[in-house]
Parts: structure tokens; sequence; C-alpha cells
């Protein structure tokens, strides 16, 4: 039996240090913005309603073998309301995103998943079921690895290229990096790239779990302070001019940073029950408008990231 830390690997507490490199974005980009894009509920056989990421805020108590109606419809305003006002928004400034796909979500409304592939968007996994994984068996791991995988592939024509289990309600386990990769190696498909990381504002590299010395996995990182998830939590944007300034203000010292020879990534979290609402894809749609006005600013998907940066630095096992 493997050890946590075995299963894992190390942690990294050095990166690049006080020089890193420069990534050399397409066309001289001062930064790279990528925008990415489920519930507990007994009518899927969990025993405890959803209590995390609504409207009601943090502190929400599960209803035990009782479905939480109020909470199920504050999900369904994402799926029947808030995707379509976002994708509407991505149409209009032309720009696509990476849609952390949840496979049931998929095979539940797969006129999203049409409309994601017909505007250019990239599907990526967030699991079978957005729920605690944590104490599941490696089969039932592995099996609902695959189930995603199918339904992606149903949805978009091809299987996912990277994988984001995410925290909070999901739990991935320090075991999941390499059950993913063991299951995709397995079905034959190339795990391009991993997002369970908010260590650093490049993407780099880690030895490929289970893989061949020669084999590398690329940690593309995500983020959770510019993430619409706050206003659901703690320390919440309270308004839509709160979100634009905090993406805003990140935006620029990256973009400073770029001006000096040191450009970056910035990932900007949406969820479409959150930031679907009005009042506060308007703080988004300001923040768009905003970084399209400056030069050398490239919207990219996760895969088109992760494609660059194997084409500028690829794996080296030394």
């Amino acid at each position: 039996m493997q050890t946590n830390s075995e299963e894992y690997g190390p942690r990294d507490l050095v990166g690049y240090g006080f020089n890193p490199p420069n990534p050399e974005w397409p066309g001289g980009a001062k930064i790279a913005i990528s925008l990415v894009s489920s519930e507990h509920t007994l009518v899927n056989g969990d025993e405890v309603s959803e209590t995390l990421a609504s409207e009601l805020g943090p502190g929400v108590t599960p209803h035990v073998n009782q479905r939480d109606v109020n909470m199920e419809s504050l999900y369904e305003y994402g799926s029947r309301a808030g995707v379509w006002r976002i994708l509407r928004l991505f149409q209009e400034r032309s720009v696509t995103c990476t849609a952390y796909a949840v496979g049931q979500a998929l095979e539940m409304n797969p006129e999203v998943g049409q409309v994601l592939k017909e505007h250019g968007h990239e599907f990526a996994s967030h699991g079978w079921r957005w729920i605690d994984r944590s104490k599941w068996t490696v089969e039932e791991e592995e099996e609902n690895v695959r189930k995603t995988i199918r339904a992606i592939g149903k949805a978009s024509g091809a299987p996912p290229k990277g994988w984001y289990y995410g925290m909070v309600g999901s739990k991935a386990s320090p075991r999941s990096r390499a059950l993913v990769a063991k299951v995709f190696r397995e079905e034959g498909i190339p795990l391009e790239y991993w997002c369970d990381d908010y260590s650093d504002d490049l993407p780099y590299w880690i030895p490929m779990p289970g893989g061949q010395k020669e084999e590398g996995l690329l940690v593309i990182p995500y983020t959770l302070d510019t993430n619409d998830y706050k206003n659901a939590t703690y320390q919440p944007f309270t308004t839509s001019d709160d979100f634009y300034t905090y993406l805003k203000d990140a935006f620029d010292e990256l973009y400073r940073e770029g001006t000096k020879g040191s450009p970056k990534m910035l990932s900007i979290g949406l969820h479409c029950r959150i930031v679907g609402r009005p009042a506060r894809i308007a703080g988004l749609r300001k923040f768009i408008e905003y970084a399209q006005s400056k030069q050398g600013v490239w919207f990219a998907r996760r895969d088109e990231i992760a494609r660059h940066w194997k084409g500028k630095f690829p794996y080296d096992p030394k």
C-alpha cells in the first residue's frame, strides 16, 4: 500500500524562484487569460442535500433524507439561464473558454454540450458528479472516471484533454491524480494536463504518475481568488464593480510583469449559477472589455496553453 505522499508525490516549495521563465506566449502577448466556466440531492440517490456555493451563503445545514427544493432551484438557475447568459457574452466578445464539465450534467442538459462544441469551447473534466470522492474505493473512482470520459466524448466528439476535480465539495483524495492517469492510460487516451493545483502563475511539469520515466504531466494551476465562487462563501464580491475591480487589479499587476519580460497566466473561475446572475455578469463583461482594450492579451483555452507550453518547454526527466 502506497502512502499518500508516494501517491501524490513530494511537495515543491521552490518552483521557478526569483526568475521564472518567459513563457513566450503567442504573438508576444504580455499575459494569457484563461476563462474557466453539480450538487448533492436525494434525486440522484444521495442521503443529504447540497449546502455549498449558493445564494444562501455559507453555514447552510444539509437536509438529511429530505430534498432541499430551494437549493435545487438555485443550482437549476445555472443550467436554465446562467449558462446561456455567459455563453452569449463570450460569443459577443469573441472569446472562448475551457468548460470544466461534469459528466452527469452534460447528459442531463445535452444542449449545453452542443453549444459549447459549436462555439469552439474546450471540454475539460470536472468529474462525473460534484460530490465528496474521498471515501470512494479505488474501483468506484476508476469507474466514475470512465463514465466521465464517455460522457464528455459523447458531447464533444473527443475525450477530455485535462482534468480538474476541484476543492470543497468534491474532495479529491491524494490518490486521485494517479488513478485518473491510470484510467487514461488504460483507455489509450493522453492526459494532457492536470489542474488540481493553485501553486503558481505558470504551468509546470511533474513526472507522470505511474508512467514511464520519459513521461511528464503538465500542471496548469487554477485559482480560487479571481473566482466568482467567493460570492457564495467568504470575502464575497458584493457588487459587480467589486468583482471587476479585483479582476482588473490582478490583470494590471500581471500585465505589468509581462511588459518587463516576465509574462504570466491569469485564470478566472466562473460558475453558471453565480456569475450567470444579471448583476454579476456585468462585472465580468466590464473586465473582458477592459482586457481587450489592451495590446498583447491572449485569451486562451487551457488546451491551447498546454499545447503552447509543450512546444516551448518540453518535459525534461533529467
